[in-house]
């Protein structure tokens, strides 16, 4: 599917996953002085468009919310000579799969475009909020609702051995004290209008 712009410099797509069996969401954040790419996912045809979008002349940055989403990080690396950033704990399983990780960060770093990182009770992922979108992108631990517009919990088989729902619950309250017009899931239809009350309903706040 074609990058749909959800706001000027903002971006969505969707791409086939051979693995999950489903389209899965990606992001691109464009500013005046750089491309950010969240857990890209290159489309195997009719990608035109979307290289297009990431290949526009300004420094490229991958960021990678968990390992299992680095997906078409080294590609887009190949073609554009993209950094890649993931966190700490999460840097090895992802410069297993993506060739490198160029700069590893703690949550609470500065990131590209003004991204921030809010870390959840699964150690080796984060959250991504955009402050001038106000958006916010999760990887595997909010999902789009099965039925409907709306936002769920990840399964609990997903968490760590010792982690439960209410642990990651309570780890993505940091979120409601972002800005959230919308919450850009991998997984699912993403929330494009009131946001913050979903995420408020979601986390029990």
């Amino acid at each position: 599917m074609a990058p749909v712009e959800i706001a000027p410099g903002l971006r969505r797509w969707t791409a086939w996953h051979d693995e999950w069996r489903q389209h899965v969401g990606s992001v691109a954040v464009e500013t005046a002085d750089e491309v950010v790419v969240i857990d890209p996912l290159v489309p195997d045809e009719d990608a035109d468009e979307l290289w297009a979008v990431i290949e526009c002349g300004k420094p490229v940055h991958v960021l990678v919310t968990v390992f299992w989403h680095t997906r078409s990080t080294a590609e887009v690396v190949a073609r554009t000579g993209a950094r890649v950033w993931a966190t700490s704990r999460g840097r090895a399983a992802v410069a297993r799969r993506a060739g490198a990780v160029d700069r590893p960060f703690r949550p609470g770093e500065r990131l590209p475009a003004g991204i921030e990182a809010v870390p959840t009770a699964r150690a080796n992922e984060v959250v991504y909020v955009v402050p001038s979108h106000a958006a916010v992108v999760p990887g595997d631990v909010v999902l789009g609702a099965k039925d409907g517009p709306g936002l769920r919990l990840c399964p609990a088989g997903w968490l760590p051995d010792g982690v439960g729902l209410e642990e990651l619950r309570r780890s993505l309250l940091p979120l409601l004290d972002r800005p959230a017009e919308r919450v850009l899931v991998s997984h699912g239809e993403p929330v494009l209008e009131n946001a913050h009350a979903e995420l408020r309903r979601l986390l029990g706040a």
